[in-house]
């Protein structure tokens, strides 16, 4: 016979049921019901996975993760998100100003020029592709070279085009 799965009684039965109603999403939804199963009925891991419908796994995660930390182990922020950002988004703006203001004139900014001003500022070495995405997040886009030079002659190029083409056939 397998182990009796069991919640410790951190909340009564009926905070589990309140938890359960106020939650923020599906996940935590899910999580409080394996716990009130848990509280309620304590039965095997694989008995709380089929009622609730996760996994056994998941059930004994869930279990162990509120046994130990009540709560608090619920009631996380979630996948995603910036969490371990140098700068928030409004002071990466800020930082930007300037080299909008430059551009404005007809400088260029390149992205080494950038990341050294950033490093000074957060006090640490940062890789380049924390640059990119810091530009992509803020509708950077990297501009190419025009493909032709605006003072080029185009008849002289056509008319060199005709000349050229006929000297390779007649070698």
């Amino acid at each position: 016979m397998s182990r009796v799965s069991r919640a410790l009684p951190h909340l009564s039965a009926e905070a589990l049921k309140q938890k359960f109603r106020t939650a923020k999403n599906f996940w935590q939804q899910q999580k409080w019901l394996v716990i009130y199963n848990a509280l309620v009925d304590p039965r095997p891991a694989d008995q709380i996975a089929k009622h609730t419908g996760v996994s056994v796994s998941t059930v004994h995660q869930v279990l162990s993760e509120y046994n130990r930390y009540a709560e608090v182990a619920i009631e996380t922020p979630g996948r995603g998100g910036r969490r371990s950002s140098y700068l928030s988004v409004a002071a990466e703006h800020e930082f930007l100003r300037p080299f909008i203001a430059q551009a404005k004139q007809g400088n260029i900014s390149t992205t080494a020029i950038i990341q050294s001003a950033f490093e000074q500022q957060v006090g640490t070495s940062v890789a380049a592709s924390t640059i990119y995405r810091l530009l992509e997040r803020h509708q950077w886009r990297k501009l190419v070279p025009r493909p032709h030079h605006p003072k080029a002659d185009l008849e002289a190029q056509a008319a060199f085009k005709q000349t050229s083409h006929s000297k390779l056939n007649n070698s």
